[in-house]
C-alpha cells in the first residue's frame, strides 16, 4: 500500500509538470498560428473507396483458410485476374470511340453529433463535394449517423445540410447503428429512406429545457440581482432574478411553438407517421420504431454496405478539418491522463482482491 502511495505522488508530479509544459508550449503555438491569420488551408478531403477495404478483409480471412497448397494456387489466379483487369481498364481508356458510362455511386457520409451538433460544418464540406459530382436519379448518399440530439438551431442546420441532398434529386439513406434520437432524429428523417440496428434509440420528437435558479440564495444572503430589458419577452426565464408566472408561461409557450415546428418538420419528410402518437417525447428501440414508422428496415450500417458493393462503387467522402498543434497537445495530455488513471484504479483493485 505504501508502495501504490509513493507511485501515486510520483505521477501527479510528473503529470503537473508535463502539464504546464504542454500549457506554455500551446501558448506560443497558439500566438504563432494566429499571426498567419487565414491563409492556411484548414482541412482536406479525403475519398475512400469501400469496396476495396471490404475486398481485402474477405480475400484475407478465404486466404488463412486454405491450405498453403490451395494458398498458392489461388494467389497465381488472383494475379492473374488482376492483371486481365487491369489490362481491360486500361483499354477502355484509350478507347475514345466506345465512352462507357461511370458506374453508379454510393457516397457514404458521417456525421457524430454532439449537443452543439459540431460535425456540421464538416458533413456541410462533404455534402458540397459530393453535389458537385453526384448525379441525380442515379447516385445515391448514406449517411452513417450517431446523435442524441441537442441545441434546436444547430440540428436545424445539420437537418438542412441533408435537405440539400433531397432537393437536388439525389437518394439519400440514413444508417442509424446506436441512437438517433430528437435533433438527431430531426437529422435522419430528411432521408427517403431510414435503416436502423435491432437495438439502436430513436424518437424523442420532443423539446426540453431546464435551468437552475438561485434567487432564494442570493435573497438569503442579501444580494441583489437586476435585470434590465427593453421589450417584454426579452428575458421571461433568469437563473439568478425571480421569476414569475408570467414569464414561465411564455417560456412553456415557446417550447410548444418549438415543439410544432419539429412535428411539422418530421410529418412533412415522413407523411405516413401517425405524428401525435410518436412526438410525445418517448423513444422506441429497433423493431419498436420499425412498428410505428419511426424507421424503414432493420438492418446495421455494414450490412448495408457490404451488399451496396456488389451493385455499386461505394465511396467514404470526409473532411477532416487540420487539428492546430496545441489541440494535438490537449489530446495527447488527455488521452495520458486518462490511460494513468485507469493504472492507479486498476493497481488499488488488485491490490484490494489480493
Amino acid at each position: 500500500m505504501e508502495f501504490l502511495t509513493d507511485y501515486g505522488l510520483f505521477l501527479a508530479k510528473v503529470i503537473t509538470f508535463v502539464i504546464a509544459a504542454i500549457v506554455v508550449v500551446s501558448i506560443i503555438v497558439s500566438a504563432t498560428q494566429k499571426e498567419k491569420g487565414d491563409h492556411e488551408d484548414d482541412g482536406e478531403l479525403q475519398v475512400r473507396k469501400l469496396n476495396e477495404k471490404y475486398r481485402k478483409l474477405r480475400e484475407s480471412i478465404q486466404a488463412r483458410l486454405m491450405s498453403e497448397h490451395e494458398q498458392k494456387a489461388w494467389s497465381k489466379a488472383k494475379k492473374k485476374k488482376d492483371k486481365a483487369e487491369k489490362k481491360a481498364d486500361k483499354a477502355k481508356k484509350t478507347d475514345v470511340d466506345a465512352p462507357e458510362a461511370a458506374p453508379k455511386r454510393i457516397y457514404v457520409l458521417d456525421f457524430d453529433g454532439d449537443i452543439k451538433a459540431s460535425d456540421t460544418d464538416p458533413l456541410r464540406r462533404a455534402i458540397s463535394a459530393v453535389l458537385s459530382v453526384a448525379e441525380p436519379g442515379k447516385d445515391e448518399v448514406v449517411i452513417r449517423l450517431e446523435s442524441g440530439g441537442g441545441l434546436v438551431h444547430a440540428y436545424g442546420l445539420a437537418a438542412a445540410q441533408l435537405d440539400r441532398i433531397r432537393s437536388k434529386g439525389i437518394h439519400l439513406t440514413a444508417c442509424v447503428d446506436k441512437v438517433a434520437a430528437s435533433g438527431g432524429y430531426m437529422m435522419a428523417c430528411v432521408a427517403d429512406k431510414i435503416i436502423a440496428s435491432p437495438f439502436a434509440v430513436l424518437g424523442s420528437i420532443g423539446v426540453v429545457a431546464q435551468l437552475p435558479n438561485f434567487h432564494r440564495l442570493l435573497k438569503k444572503n442579501n444580494v441583489d440581482f437586476e435585470i434590465l430589458t427593453a421589450g417584454e419577452h426579452k428575458r421571461t426565464m433568469t437563473i439568478f432574478g425571480e421569476n414569475t408566472d408570467k414569464g414561465r408561461q411564455k417560456f412553456l409557450d415557446d417550447l410548444e411553438d418549438t415543439h410544432g415546428l419539429f412535428k411539422d418538420y418530421v410529418s412533412e419528410r415522413r407523411p405516413e407517421l401517425d405524428i401525435a402518437a410518436v412526438a410525445t417525447g418517448d423513444i422506441w428501440f429497433g423493431k419498436r420504431a420499425l412498428d410505428v414508422k419511426l424507421i424503414d428496415e432493420i438492418k446495421t450500417s455494414d450490412e448495408y454496405l457490404i451488399e451496396a458493393c456488389d451493385r455499386a462503387d461505394v465511396v467514404s467522402v470526409s473532411f477532416q478539418r487540420k487539428r492546430t498543434l496545441p489541440e494535438k497537445l490537449g489530446l495527447a495530455t488527455s488521452a495520458a491522463l486518462e490511460h494513468t488513471v485507469w493504472r492507479v484504479l486498476s493497481a488499488f483493485r488488485n491490490q484490494k482482491i489480493q
